[in-house]
């Protein structure tokens, strides 16, 4: 048990400083170690993407906390566009893990490894407008577009913040107030669907771990948090020292490697 803890600590320390370094990604990181790790503590194949998928976003309810209350005292976040987003991304949250509950382990690997392909294309190629006035969206369509990014977050493991961010710097919002928005949309997205995936309308076919709620296998949620939030500031020192090119080439480089672990861990 020792050394499954001190390795829960050794991933989260792993992706607390990429998601501090890159701003996203640290969710996929867990995700795919974990889809190795927990095998071995006789959790299912059928299971473990659920299981990865849904201790992953458990974590980032800490992780997403934390971050949002620094940005709060910040003052950096936009919180009319954030009241438009949630009722979009709490609905999201519940279907994406009712969707993901039903989906097979293979077909859950082969979401996210896409996922990961996909956004590294747009980050190595993608052009983001840089912002000098204050902008704050303000609209019904962002419920919508909240449904869409809570869906797919919660069926991938992550806090949304590879898709808000880019959705709310082609509205017009300056980078830095877009990504402070986005740790408050993962925040709101993790106790959507870390509350579904425990509620779990689909029940695991086999019993789980002691520490197992639903399909959140609790003490490596906990561990990959705590580890996470004491790394993510030496992440975030290194970002503030990296051109913005090289960050872009790092984090594609970093999604493509995360999505081929995964598709290979089946």
């Amino acid at each position: 048990m020792l050394a499954d803890v001190l390795l829960y600590l050794l991933v989260g320390a792993g992706a607390g400083f990429m998601g501090g370094l890159l701003g996203i990604g640290g969710g996929l990181l867990i995700v795919a170690a974990l889809s190795f790790t927990l095998p071995g503590l006789g959790i299912p194949s059928t299971e473990v993407m659920q299981v990865a998928v849904a201790t992953s976003l458990t974590g980032i309810v800490l992780t997403a906390s934390s971050s949002t209350f620094a940005q709060v005292r910040r003052r950096a976040l936009l919180l009319p566009t954030l009241l438009w987003l949630a009722p979009g991304l709490v609905l999201g949250g519940f279907v994406g893990a009712h969707l993901a509950q039903r989906m097979t382990g293979p077909l859950l690997r082969t979401a996210i490894g896409i996922f990961c392909v996909v956004t590294a294309w747009r980050m190595a190629f993608g052009k983001l407008r840089a912002r000098s006035e204050v902008h704050v969206p303000r609209s019904p369509w962002l419920s919508l577009a909240g449904l869409g990014i809570g869906t797919i977050s919660s069926i991938i493991g992550i806090g949304g913040g590879s898709l808000v961010v880019p959705l709310l710097v082609a509205l017009g919002v300056k980078p830095v107030r877009a990504v402070a928005t986005s740790a408050a949309c993962g925040l709101v997205i993790g106790l959507a669907s870390a509350a579904s995936y425990m509620v779990a309308l689909h029940p695991p076919t086999r019993p789980l771990p002691t520490g197992a709620v639903g399909y959140v296998y609790l003490p490596a949620a906990a561990a990959t948090a705590v580890a996470s939030m004491t790394t993510a500031q030496f992440g975030v020192r290194l970002a503030h020292r990296l051109p913005g090119a090289i960050l872009n080439q790092i984090f594609s480089i970093f999604l493509v490697a995360v999505g081929a672990l995964i598709m290979l861990g089946g």
